[in-house]
């Protein structure tokens, strides 16, 4: 005797679209202080940050005349990774240079 089992399993998938955002962007902003040589600020854009010397003496006076300027615009880790490394070459040197970070405004 044979059993015949005809089981149908119609399952349908609904493919949806999904669509991950953009990571938040955090500014990174360097601040003034009144000890921090500039040519040190300086190179420090250049090379923490990638700047020409055109851009980075640009962003050390907006530093130096505002009190703040922004360095760069990244995701949260990058920045974080970014800040410290200001504060390690900073250090190193003895001098009190601070970056803090910021989340950027809506473009």
């Amino acid at each position: 005797m044979a059993i015949d089992t005809d089981i149908h399993q119609d399952t349908v998938l609904d493919r949806q679209q999904s669509k991950l955002a953009p990571p938040p962007m955090y500014q990174v902003v360097m601040l003034n202080d009144d000890y921090t040589p500039m040519e040190f600020v300086v190179n420090v854009l250049r090379r923490v940050f990638g700047k020409s010397e055109e851009e980075a003496a640009h962003i050390m006076l907006k530093v130096h005349h505002e009190g703040r300027g922004v360095c760069g615009v990244y995701p949260r880790d990058i920045a974080a990774t970014r800040i410290e490394m200001v504060m390690q070459l900073a250090q190193a040197r003895q001098h009190p240079l601070q970056c803090i970070m910021e989340p950027a405004p809506e473009a």
